[in-house]
């Protein structure tokens, strides 16, 4: 893919890791509910990796002692316990806002895909100010498949009235880079989210690895398709 001039006809973004460091979020989350079990707190460094993994995922790291079934029933007081700390410690990355701008300016369409729950995401938009320029919102359980299967960037690029292939997905996952491969679109990944120390990016075979948000200001730093 050749180096554009222009900035792509849509874009589209993960959400947690990628447009928000929403792990002050998630951090405040497991430490209410360890100390409500009388367990000493965690520091960001513990949950920072699995941020991007969901609810599931930082439950098992606050509570390692449990097994599979014993995580997934705390999953319905987590999320509970995030909706009340959604939005009170997170912020966007360094450098999105003026992403976001340039592609407001741009006329690029831009919208979030996450597999965050609907409804967790659509209480936060408004708190960042973008529910007026956010063209598009997919969450985890919008549809009857979330990332890595390819129905949400592909009803997502259907909703801003483009085909898969004029649009970009950036995302800080291995899902979302295999979603966007399925769906025929350019990816991004995005180095600056959350991720294990065990995970390889470069195999995750994304069209263009970026480092930090305020290199997407250049229209050069986006592969574009079509």
């Amino acid at each position: 893919m050749s180096a554009p001039d222009r900035f792509p006809a849509g874009a589209l973004f993960d959400l947690d890791g990628t447009l928000l460091d929403s792990a002050p979020d998630m951090l405040a989350t497991v430490n209410r509910m360890r100390d409500a079990r009388g367990r000493e707190p965690l520091t960001l460094a513990d949950i920072r990796p699995v941020v991007s993994r969901g609810a599931r995922a930082m439950a098992s790291v606050a509570f390692p002692e449990l097994d599979a079934d014993g995580v997934l029933a705390l999953v319905p007081e987590f999320l509970a316990v995030y909706g009340e700390e959604l939005g009170r410690h997170s912020a966007p990355f360094d450098g999105v806002e003026a992403m976001l701008t340039a592609l407001d300016a741009a006329g690029t369409r831009w919208g979030i895909v996450t597999n965050k729950p609907e409804g967790l995401a659509q209480r936060i938009i408004p708190q960042l100010g973008w529910q007026a320029r956010c063209a598009v919102l997919i969450g985890g359980d919008t549809l009857a498949e979330r990332k890595p299967h390819p129905l949400p960037l592909l009803h997502a690029a259907e909703a801003i009235g483009l085909a898969p292939a004029a649009c970009v997905y950036v995302g800080d996952d291995a899902r979302d880079i295999e979603a966007a491969r399925a769906a025929g679109m350019p990816s991004i990944v995005a180095l600056w989210g959350y991720r294990l120390d065990s995970d390889d990016p470069v195999a995750w075979q994304g069209d263009v690895m970026i480092e930090q948000p305020v290199q997407l200001l250049a229209p050069g730093a986006w592969p574009v398709s079509a």
